[in-house]
C-alpha cells in the first residue's frame, strides 16, 4: 500500500528521544500504544513507516521505526504527521452508538427547520469538552459544544447532524439575556422624553 486514498491522521512525530533513533510520538488513538496495531503508517508524501517498538512515556509514546537508527535521523522526523487509510479503522469493534470522530467531518449541521449552519470541518478538545467546528461558505468558522443538548441527532446515512441552535449557542435567546434588559433600561434613561 502506498499513500492512503482516504487518509486519517493517527499521530505526529515529536522530538528525538535518546541516541538510538527513537522518537516521541503524540497519538490520536484511544490507546496510545495502539499505534503499533495498524501496520505501516504513512507520511503526507506517502513514505511508509513501520513501528518496531512502542512504549509509554508520560504524555507521549516513545517509538522506534524501522530504518531510523540514530539521533540525527530521528531529529529529521520531528513534526512528521502519520496517517493510515480510513479502511484500516476497526468498524466492527464499535458499539451501535459509537463512531470515529473522523466520520463526522463533512456532515452538514441542520436545525429542526432544515436551516444549515455549515459543515463539520474539525473537532477539538481543549480540556473543557469536545467542540465541533462548523464552516459555512463566506463566513468565519464557529465552534459549538459537542453535547447531546447541542447535537441531539447524528444521521450518517443522510450525512447530517441536527443541532439545537439555542443549546449550541448559535442563536441568543433574548428572553434569557439579563444584560439586554439592563442595556434597555440604561438606553431609556439616556433618551430624551417626548413632550
Amino acid at each position: 500500500m502506498s499513500r492512503p486514498e482516504n487518509p486519517i491522521q493517527l499521530a505526529v512525530i515529536g522530538a528525538a528521544h535518546g541516541i538510538r533513533g527513537e522518537v516521541r510520538v503524540k497519538t490520536y488513538t484511544d490507546d496510545p500504544l495502539a499505534i503499533a496495531d495498524y501496520g505501516q503508517l504513512y507520511d503526507a508524501q506517502g513514505k511508509a513507516y513501520e513501528v518496531l517498538e512502542a512504549r509509554s512515556a508520560k504524555t507521549v509514546v516513545v517509538v522506534r521505526f524501522k530504518g531510523i537508527n540514530d539521533r540525527n535521523a530521528a531529529e529529521a522526523l520531528n513534526g512528521t504527521e502519520l496517517f493510515i487509510d480510513r479502511s484500516q479503522l476497526p468498524d466492527d469493534e464499535l458499539d451501535e452508538d459509537e463512531f470515529f470522530q473522523t466520520d463526522l467531518i463533512g456532515l452538514e449541521a441542520l436545525d429542526a427547520d432544515g436551516k444549515s449552519y455549515g459543515v463539520i470541518s474539525a473537532l477539538f478538545d481543549f480540556g473543557g469538552g469536545d467542540l465541533i467546528e462548523l464552516s459555512l461558505k463566506g463566513k468565519r468558522p464557529m465552534l459549538i459544544p459537542f453535547t447531546e443538548a447541542a447535537v441531539p441527532e447524528i444521521d450518517f446515512e443522510q450525512g447530517i447532524i441536527r443541532v439545537d441552535p439555542y443549546a449550541a449557542g448559535l442563536i441568543a435567546d433574548e428572553t434569557d439575556n439579563p444584560l439586554r434588559d439592563e442595556e434597555e433600561s440604561q438606553n431609556e434613561k439616556k433618551r430624551p422624553k417626548k413632550s
